[in-house]
């Protein structure tokens, strides 16, 4: 097969010993990489008694089978890990450099094992792999361990490293790449795990560029999809960021506003939103590599970095340090995203804990003398900064906080429970599941807790279509009819996308089904078809559940918070409703048991999972 090594690097930190195990072509036809890959890994080290922070659970970075072609938006990576904050199956996706660059040393995966008694980063060098000490690091952000690193090793190396955050194993932790650009792999608590072992950071610089199997073919298929970059909704993600959308979301009740207790926030919309970014402070566009739509945006540093530019903040950051918070002020937003990524904390996460606190404290259920006399009123980005920095260091309210809006309301007590927004643990991102029919089934049935992007329909619902999936016009976003088996669809198909490794935005350029399958076997020189294709997704997607079902995660747990219930524009409590039918049909369709939603064992059989 090309395009893929087939070898895993294993590194025990426990003993510092260093292994490359051959892996079966037969595991990739089956879990492709990525996720996939990470998945299975992470079924077979661990069980229900492996804890997210001990020497038992592990950390899988892996790279897809598209990894490291042409492909469009194809530079990224994937982590798999037991997460700390929710307590299920945690992962990540990143994009950056830093994927293309790991897989250029010649390896698929890489599985971090065991607990270094000492701080530590790894190198992997082309083909050499070292254990390095990592003392002169620890305390360091994000933004200095990179910018250190490359002054030893040279601006070609990739870095991924955790910030303070992670080094305090704080549940919200992340683990950036691409130093003041700040992607991140943000979701799950991934950076506490990474802090767990004692690794600061994995370097990489590959000179292995990977083989197509038929190069030809391959170029003539990136030709004949060139065009559909752009029409559609792409040149608006390109010139405006995903923070473009906004004051649209805000319009159709996509927006979390004020801890997602708030129907409406137009004249705050309108200050936030990404034409706003790119007429006050944007200064140029970034792309992560391989990327075609760029819609990174740099923007002036609040700090000091070293040409005063740094990542800006995308939707997800905006609607939930935003609007969520009811902050209105776009620098002080940028200022708040560049501490995230300096410390190592999930915007998304943040967002949800400080509009919690926020309204938590306006209930009067805690004092200022809980929260270390800092007063977190609704819209005071000062309050919100200084609960970022006792978050990171894991210091008196931050960590209460850290630990997420679970565990923040369940210490707090009484009422605080109504106020703590997440599915099984994990805040979630910035789409409104009351807007949107398939998003509240989406979010109920994610395999790691609230997401959108685990079956990617929120842009779907009156928007696109997904041609090649039964999904050839946009569907009604009100509507509940078929949406069981339209995001189940799109759940499997996503787990495709997170084990190729790929952007999903290449789903706004409209990219046919049958055009990932042709670049799938151009690139390895498999003779996939898009039934064994989509199947193969509909395997990772299962496993994920089988892996939460192992540890107690069922029907009951495909819930959404009290709150997301009552639609404050209907004034009604019909969603509830809504998403049990929906289940119903979910579950139908996946051929899960449907009183349980748990698998049935016929349809682990057909998948090769039994």
């Amino acid at each position: 097969m090309y395009n893929v090594y087939c070898r895993e690097l294993g590194i025990d930190l426990s003993n510092k010993t260093i292994t490359t195990t051959e892996i079966d072509e037969k595991v990739f036809e089956d879990y492709i990489g990525g996720s996939g890959y990470g998945t299975k890994r992470l079924y077979e080290e661990t069980d229900a008694n492996t804890k997210p922070l001990d020497c038992k659970n592990i950390l899988v970075f892996a790279s897809g089978l598209l990894t490291g072609s042409k492909f469009f938006n194809s530079n990224r990576f994937h982590i798999v890990t037991k997460s700390p904050l929710t307590g299920i199956l945690g992962e990540a996706n990143c994009g950056g450099k830093w994927g293309e660059a790991f897989k250029n040393c010649g390896y698929d995966a890489l599985v971090l094992k065991g607990i270094s008694q000492e701080p530590v980063y790894i190198l992997i060098d082309d083909s050499k792999v070292e254990i390095k000490g990592a003392e002169y690091l620890w305390g360091k952000d994000t933004f200095e361990t990179d910018d250190i690193l490359k002054a030893k090793y040279g601006n070609d190396v990739e870095i991924a490293c955790i910030g303070i955050a992670g080094e305090n194993l704080v549940n919200i932790a992340t683990i950036m790449t691409d130093g003041e650009h700040g992607r991140a792999a943000g979701r799950c608590g991934v950076g506490a795990v990474m802090g767990s072992k004692k690794v600061k950071a994995v370097v990489v610089r590959g000179e292995n560029k990977t083989e197509i199997a038929d190069p030809e073919g391959f170029k003539m298929l990136l030709q004949s999809l060139k065009q559909n970059f752009s029409t559609g909704v792409v040149p608006q993600v390109r010139d405006f960021g995903t923070s473009g959308g906004v004051q649209f979301c805000e319009e159709i009740g996509n927006l979390p506003v004020k801890n997602w207790g708030q129907a409406r926030w137009v004249e705050g919309a309108k200050k936030i939103n990404g034409v706003v970014m790119a007429d006050k402070y944007l200064k140029k566009r970034y792309g992560c590599g391989r990327c075609v739509i760029r819609c990174g945006r740099t923007v002036e540093s609040q700090y000091t970095s070293a040409d005063n530019l740094v990542g800006g903040p995308e939707y997800e950051t905006v609607g939930l340090l935003g609007a969520n918070c009811l902050i209105d002020d776009l620098s002080a937003i940028l200022r708040l995203n560049e501490v995230c990524n300096r410390l190592g904390i999930d915007t998304i996460s943040a967002g949800g804990v400080i509009g919690f606190i926020m309204e938590v404290y306006e209930k009067n259920l805690v004092t200022p003398g809980d929260l270390d006399n800092i007063i977190p009123i609704w819209g005071d980005a000062i309050a919100a900064e200084k609960l970022l920095f006792k978050i990171a260091y894991n210091e008196g309210v931050g960590r209460l906080l850290g630990a997420g809006v679970r565990s923040a309301a369940e210490e707090i007590g009484g009422e605080a429970i109504k106020f703590a927004i997440h599915v099984k643990g994990l805040e979630p991102p910035a789409h409104d599941p009351r807007a949107k029919t398939s998003t509240a089934l989406s979010f109920a049935t994610s395999n790691r807790g609230a997401c959108h992007l685990q079956a990617f329909t929120s842009d779907f619902d009156e928007a696109l279509a997904v041609h090649g999936l039964g999904v050839d016009a946009p569907t009604d976003r009100f509507s509940i009819d078929g949406k069981g088996e339209f995001v189940a669809r799109m759940q499997n198909l996503m787990c495709l996308f997170d084990s190729f490794s790929l952007c999903k935005f290449l789903m706004f350029a409209e990219i046919p089904v049958d055009a990932l399958n042709e670049a799938l076997n151009l690139v390895t020189g498999l003779d996939m078809t898009v039934s064994d294709m989509l199947k193969t997704g509909e395997r990772i997607f299962n496993l994920k559940r089988m892996y939460n079902v192992r540890e107690g995660i069922g029907r009951k747990d495909d819930i959404l918070p009290e709150r997301l219930y009552i639609n404050l524009r209907k004034n009604n409590r019909n969603e509830e409703a809504q998403l049990n039918k929906m289940l119903d049909d979910y579950y139908e369709f996946r051929d899960w048991d449907v009183e349980t939603g748990i698998p049935n064992e016929s349809k682990l059989m057909k998948l090769n999972l039994a």
